[in-house]
């Protein structure tokens, strides 16, 4: 459906307002869908990115700090988040060795199983963004990240 008819406005000041509203809109809509899928999963988006963090250094611990660089929402609190995490025995947090300021925190195994079973229905989630082929996802990849330049 195009933005005019979901957003019900007919009318944009250019074709960068409507980018603009459009990205924003698709965003949400995107979002939404990630929200739905991982209910099922008693997880929240920034808490499944977060994991995917974790998981994308282990063994290796990584800094709260260095979380929040990384989160794709800047302004989640990481912290409360990790939190949240260790209480359901997904990630561990212990104070870094060489720094007792910091926090190192790495994924468990509970965390990655739960991870492993996320992967097992990732195309099921894909799946909305199969209106558009592999080689037009690959130019607008290409288009949003020249935009962010």
């Amino acid at each position: 459906m195009k933005i005019e008819e979901e957003i019900q406005q007919s009318k944009f000041r250019n074709e960068f307002q409507k980018l603009a509203i459009n990205l924003l809109f698709t965003a949400n809509w995107l979002d939404n869908k990630h929200r739905d899928f991982l209910k099922e999963y008693d997880i929240t988006v920034q808490q499944f990115n977060v994991l995917r963090i974790l998981r994308g250094q282990h063994p290796k611990p990584v800094s709260v700090s260095d979380i929040r660089q990384r989160m794709i929402d800047k302004m989640s609190d990481v912290s409360r988040i990790v939190e949240r995490l260790r209480l359901q025995g997904l990630l561990s947090r212990v104070e870094c060795e060489q720094d007792r300021r910091l926090v190192d925190v790495t994924i468990t195994d509970k965390g990655l199983e739960l991870l492993a079973l996320i992967d097992q229905r990732m195309d099921d989630m894909e799946l909305v963004l199969h209106q558009v082929s592999e080689s037009e996802a690959k130019v607008l990849n290409e288009l949003l990240d020249k935009m962010r330049e």
